[in-house]
């Protein structure tokens, strides 16, 4: 046995830098078998991401295109937190490589695209070992550019490459997740028409990402599902909102990339806050319980669904009557949703669902007519919040957008929204009676507008209130 007295070999010489010890660099060279890693794409993503390049060339005829997949901000010291590729480059690429680069070029029909990414340091490379983010020693085996050309069909070098031709691109438009450095040094131009152009080719869903947000939401429902089913645990245990936030984001890093955005757990007297993402409260168990939740596929669309729910299977007199309003808020805002229908027409009719309702309890200081007025607003005391959005690759999709391609536009089929009516009654809001203190209803669905009308891709979860009991009762007791 080593006596712990003694000190270890070599204690006091310096620390040894691997590179420059020829002994080390020769020996971790030999003896490495050869792995070939493709990427992890999903079928049809090149095809797609064909497709939506295609569609930009056209709105950008003649011009230099650039787009970067951005990479992870720091969470402290060295650290920094998971990668999420840009969305705009997700969309335009398939790729989801950290610090990876699109150049669009002009060429005789549209455009050429060539992918620039960092190429793993592989066994032999100087990087194996001593580049923590690109040596496979550390990150495991990586596809090589050649791998990523045949996968999504689309030329590939390294980003080396990119740096001796900065110059011959001669200009160009950058979207923002491009590094500012090379903006500068490229002579890029950030032209916010890039932003808004490609806010609204997104607007509109083709089949491929219509299917990924089916998946997205099939995520969703059954992750809601796995939360009810531990709400017995979290009360009984004390582990709280933090126990169902983090049951759900186990469930969307299992079957998806993660969650969309992060996980609202609140329960009670948080329900009514409305970014409640701190979930650091108790589950209460004669309390309704607000879930705002959405699984990110792996090809990074996010569904996004809330329901609220009973602690323990059934809502108190206030909780149901708040409840039977906001559902019809969102019927009528649903109902709205069609092809044609200018898109701030849900919103419309499901505040005047809410404005009368609130009316009606003697919640509101003026006439309906007057709340509603854009000079009035005395409704959105209890719902500050918008009531909807585009929905895609992110939560908030498409939000570069002009208002007349955006709220002032009519909707169109292949556009996916949500319709999220709700009332926030904050425990210390002195306007409302107390029994309604703290009592927060949201009610939140995925829609696709279609040929005909549209789909509620979300519609496996019930969104009134006895049938939401009864399918919280149904999961409390599979706990």
């Amino acid at each position: 046995m080593t006596d712990p007295t003694m000190r270890p070999p070599y204690a006091g010489t310096r620390y040894p830098r691997l590179a420059t010890i020829p002994a080390f660099t020769s020996f971790i060279e030999e003896g490495w078998e050869a792995v070939t890693t493709p990427p992890a794409l999903l079928e049809g993503t090149a095809a797609a991401a064909s497709r939506h390049r295609d569609r930009l060339s056209d709105a950008f005829p003649g011009q230099i295109i650039v787009a970067a997949a951005g990479r992870a901000p720091t969470r402290n010291d060295d650290c920094a937190y998971l990668f999420r590729a840009d969305s705009d480059f997700v969309w335009l690429t398939g790729c989801q490589v950290e610090g990876a680069l699109l150049v669009m070029t002009p060429a005789a029909s549209g455009h050429a695209a060539t992918l620039y990414l960092p190429a793993p340091f592989r066994p032999g490379d100087a990087g194996f070992f001593a580049d923590a983010a690109h040596g496979e020693l550390w990150v495991g085996p990586s596809p090589g550019l050649s791998e990523w050309a045949e996968a999504l069909d689309v030329e590939v070098r390294g980003l080396a490459d990119l740096e001796g031709g900065l110059h011959a691109l001669g200009g160009g438009v950058a979207t923002g997740a491009v590094d500012a450095d090379l903006v500068s040094r490229a002579g890029l131009t950030r032209d916010p028409e890039l932003g808004r152009r490609l806010s609204r080719l997104r607007m509109v869903k083709d089949a491929w990402e219509i299917a990924q947000l089916r998946e997205a939401v099939d995520r969703t429902v059954s992750g809601f599902a796995a939360v009810v089913a531990e709400v017995p645990l979290a009360v009984s245990q004390g582990l709280g909102e933090r126990w169902l936030q983090g049951t759900f984001d186990r469930h969307a890093r299992t079957f998806g990339n993660g969650p969309g955005y992060s996980t609202i757990v609140g329960s009670g007297a948080h329900a009514p806050v409305l970014h409640w993402v701190r979930c650091d409260g108790p589950i209460l168990p004669d309390a309704a319980i607000l879930l705002d939740m959405g699984v990110e596929a792996r090809s990074l669309y996010t569904a996004d669904v809330t329901r609220t729910v009973p602690a323990n299977g059934a809502f108190s007199s206030p909780e149901r009557a708040v409840h039977d309003l906001v559902e019809r808020a969102h019927r009528a805002g649903l109902a709205q949703v069609r092809p044609g229908v200018q898109y701030l027409d849900f919103h419309f009719a499901a505040m005047e669902v809410i404005a009368n309702g609130l009316h009606d309890w003697g919640l509101l200081p003026v006439s309906v007519d007057e709340a509603l007025s854009p000079q009035g607003q005395h409704h959105r005391r209890y719902l500050a919040c918008g009531i909807g959005h585009h929905l895609g690759l992110d939560v908030h999709d498409c939000s570069h957008a002009e208002y007349e391609d955006y709220m002032g536009a009519p909707l169109e089929p292949g556009v996916v929204m949500t319709v999220e009516p709700g009332l926030y009654f904050h425990a210390n809001d002195k306007t409302v009676p107390p029994e309604l203190r703290g009592v927060g209803i949201r009610l939140e669905d995925d829609v696709l507008v279609t040929d005909g009308g549209s789909e509620v891709l979300s519609d496996a979860l019930p969104i009134d209130a006895a049938g939401i009991e009864a399918w919280t009762r149904k999961h409390l007791a599979r706990s």
